[in-house]
């Protein structure tokens, strides 16, 4: 019995259909890549007709001026672009279904198309839906050597589509007399929302056509201004006497120097030139046009810091970079769900059959960890008891596992402490021949010269430290202890103390400046 596939929105699937791509470019076809320029001799009344006439079922005029929008506005080109590019050049990861063999099969069939470089293009098509407000991506699938594969995920231009009258939700491709509905599994339809309601009110060309047509004004107007003022005049000046030929030819010469940049006159006629000093006037359009493209900043990014230059701009991006970061990670989670739905479930089932579980593609940035508290808490949290994985560590702090027969760090060993109260007999012996290791560890200079200093300095101390704890508990006073330890230091020889500790110190200073480690 032959096996049945339908898609996430239970619609049978027509294997036979999806082997033939269905929006083909077509000579003579309605769906053509000649261009309309809507933006062009844009009014506001004409502007108000193309956004009505989109929702009331003909978008394309409007689908053709969000694309002029883009090519003509270099702020809102290049702001729409770093949203897309932004969250098409992120991390992609593939969460298995399962532990099984099976559901790792399957992942790392995700996995090797979802690795190509062209993949972060084709990314980038599909959040062409950023601005129009959704995007239709055909699958072009390759069923040779009886498997299927995407061949391609071809971007398709959004002016071919439109929305169902009844719902209008449910995208239709444009087929002369008859609109038809999208194959399944041939199709990633990624809707945009900027807000909530239809797709084709949900992008960002929206919110941005009316402040592209302020500015398109604005630009108009700052145009003709400095056209008219920012130029120098040129004056010509005549006798009295000057007859209507000497005037022409004084006309004529003051004309061609705004074109040739030079002319001839007699001597009895004079060209002045005015300098243009136009002061506050001509900067109301730059303003205009910065306020302008600041609503624009807000509207795409969030945020005006990381696009606009004003006073203390690097402080306040750091701020907004947090909004900014909001932006990025509901569009990775759109898009993957998008993703998911259009085409990992169609990618699996074409090839494994219908599962119970899928493997999920996952867009974003990873999560940030603070290695150095990480490391800090599980040092002080371990030998309290707490479990904790060798290979979970490996994978916090970025390090991969090794590999058999590499050279690994180890910690470096210590001496272990010498016991000040030890019977000197008991120490390490002093002879000519230095000892160099305890129990296996080595020891450097210093610690050697301890070791030998310690020899030495019992039999200096022992006659004052010996009984010296019982009479400290019998006394009754503090007067009465600090007798007692001047009367004890009367014993002391100072001046042996003395030459041991100044021979200790400059054996370890030797010890430093040759770097002795045996």
């Amino acid at each position: 019995m032959a096996m049945t596939w339908y898609d996430a929105f239970g619609r049978r699937v027509d294997l036979t259909a999806l082997k033939e791509e269905q929006a083909a470019p077509v000579v003579g076809s309605v769906r053509r890549h000649d261009a309309l320029h809507p933006a062009a001799g844009l009014t506001p009344g004409r502007l108000a007709q193309i956004l009505r006439d989109s929702i009331d079922g003909d978008p394309e005029n409007y689908l053709a001026l969000a694309e002029d929008m883009e090519e003509r506005d270099p702020h809102y080109g290049s702001v729409l672009s770093t949203r897309k590019s932004q969250v098409a050049g992120l991390d992609i990861t593939v969460e298995a279904a399962g532990d099984d063999t099976k559901s790792i099969e399957i992942a790392d069939m995700v996995r090797e198309y979802v690795g190509r470089d062209e993949f972060e293009i084709e990314l980038r098509d599909i959040l062409d839906a950023t601005g129009k407000g959704f995007s239709c991506t055909e699958i072009v699938w390759d069923t040779s050597e009886s498997q299927w594969r995407p061949k391609r995920l071809a971007w398709r231009d959004p002016r071919w589509f439109l929305f169902d009258r009844v719902d209008g939700e449910t995208p239709l491709l444009r087929n002369g007399g008859t609109n038809d509905p999208l194959k399944p599994f041939g199709w990633i339809f990624h809707s945009f929302k900027a807000k909530s309601g239809l797709p084709i009110r949900g992008g960002l060309a929206r919110g941005v056509a009316w402040q592209f047509l302020f500015k398109s004004f604005t630009a108009k107007d700052w145009a003709i201004f400095c056209e008219a003022y920012g130029q120098p005049l040129r004056l010509g000046k005549y006798d009295a006497g000057a007859s209507e030929a000497d005037k022409e030819k004084l006309l004529e010469a003051v004309t061609n120097i705004g074109t040739d940049y030079s002319a001839i006159v007699p001597v009895s006629m004079a060209i002045e030139f005015i300098k243009a000093d136009i002061a506050g006037s001509h900067e109301l359009y730059e303003k205009r046009a910065d306020w302008l493209d600041r609503q624009v900043s807000k509207l795409v990014l969030g945020q005006t810091s990381t696009t606009d230059a004003q006073k203390g701009s690097y402080a306040v991006g750091k701020v907004h970079d947090g909004v900014r970061d909001d932006i990025e990670k509901a569009d990775a989670k759109a898009l993957s769900a998008t993703l998911n739905r259009d085409f990992t479930r169609p990618f699996v089932d074409l090839n494994h059959g219908p599962q119970t579980k899928y493997p999920k593609i996952r867009i974003g940035r990873p999560d940030e960890v603070d290695v150095e508290a990480l490391v800090k808490n599980v040092t002080a949290l371990v030998p309290l008891g707490l479990p904790v994985s060798k290979k979970t560590m490996l994978d916090k702090i970025g390090l991969p596992e090794p590999k058999a027969g590499e050279e690994l760090l180890v910690a470096a060993k210590v001496a272990a402490p010498v016991d000040p109260n030890a019977n000197p007999a008991q120490l390490p012996p002093k002879s000519g021949v230095a000892v160099n290791s305890v129990g296996g560890v080595k020891r450097d200079a210093i610690e050697r010269a301890a070791a030998e200093m310690m020899g030495d300095w019992m039999p200096l101390v022992s006659p004052i430290v010996a009984g010296l704890e019982a009479e400290i508990a019998a006394a009754s006073s503090v007067e009465d202890v600090k007798a007692l330890l001047a009367k004890r230091f009367e014993g002391l020889d100072a001046a042996a103390m003395t030459e041991l500790l100044a021979n200790s110190a400059f054996v370890a200073r030797l010890a430093g400046v040759v770097d002795d480690q045996l």
